[in-house]
């Protein structure tokens, strides 16, 4: 039986094929594969779906995450800034704060599909300027439809009298 001795790793870059020692190929910034001395706290992030995964490093620090989705009406088109990691809801509410739809009132789909309120959006695939089309449902149009036919028939009072002869 072997015994096998465990090797003391650090978190970094590595070039791999040098031997292990520093015989010119690493620069004098990176770090070796014997070089443990800048050892930095691993920092975590809980996903949406419940994964505890390593929290991505980023470049930009100014509207991190925030993406543009152009959603498409009937008859408008509307570029809205929104976070990554949002939901069609709250999409939905900034929606009607745009147009004058409430959010139930409002149809979201993406790819061809109605995407529910607690769907996230960089789940189902959103990503920067795509486009989403926004529909009105169907039957709260017709109930509105409905609702204003019968509001304007009972209380417009009218002046014209008919004669006969």
């Amino acid at each position: 039986m072997m015994k096998l001795k465990s090797k003391k790793f650090c978190r970094g870059s590595f070039k791999f094929g040098n031997g292990g020692g520093n015989n010119g190929n690493v620069k004098s910034g990176e770090k070796g594969v014997g070089n443990c001395n800048n050892i930095s706290e691993i920092k975590w992030e809980l996903r949406p779906g419940g994964m505890l995964v390593q929290k991505r490093e980023t470049g930009s620090s100014v509207g991190e995450g925030m993406i543009i989705v152009r959603v498409s009406t009937v008859s408008q088109c509307h570029d809205i800034s929104i976070g990554a990691t949002s939901t069609f809801g709250e999409l939905k509410m900034i929606l009607s704060l745009v147009t004058s739809l409430e959010p139930k009132e409002q149809r979201l789909l993406f790819k061809g599909k109605e995407r529910e309120d607690d769907e996230y959006l960089h789940m189902v695939g959103v990503k920067d300027k795509d486009k989403v089309l926004l529909l009105q449902d169907p039957a709260i149009k017709e109930m509105k439809k409905l609702h204003r036919l019968a509001s304007t028939t009972q209380h417009i009072p009218t002046t014209y009298h008919t004669i006969s002869v």
